[in-house]
């Protein structure tokens, strides 16, 4: 998919130094950029997705509580 953007100028230039000082071109480092945000996205809404289904589950211990003796008992 081909975008197009419209930036200033100058702002272009210091972009494509700063992609050059990479090893890229500007072209890549966009490229990299909108890789990264949708994966930053993405993780997001993994992250929302799983507190939900962790406060909806119960807990499945059967009533077991942790034993703070129980665990410091030497056998």
């Amino acid at each position: 998919m081909n975008i197009t953007l419209s930036v200033d100028e100058q702002l272009a230039d210091r972009a494509r130094q700063a992609a050059q000082a990479m090893g890229k071109s500007l072209n890549q480092a966009v490229r990299d950029y909108l890789e990264q945000l949708a994966g930053a996205q993405q993780r997001e809404a993994e992250v929302a997705s799983f507190e939900a289904s962790a406060q909806q589950t119960p807990g499945r211990l059967g009533g077991w509580r942790f034993d703070r003796d129980e665990a410091n008992e030497r056998r």
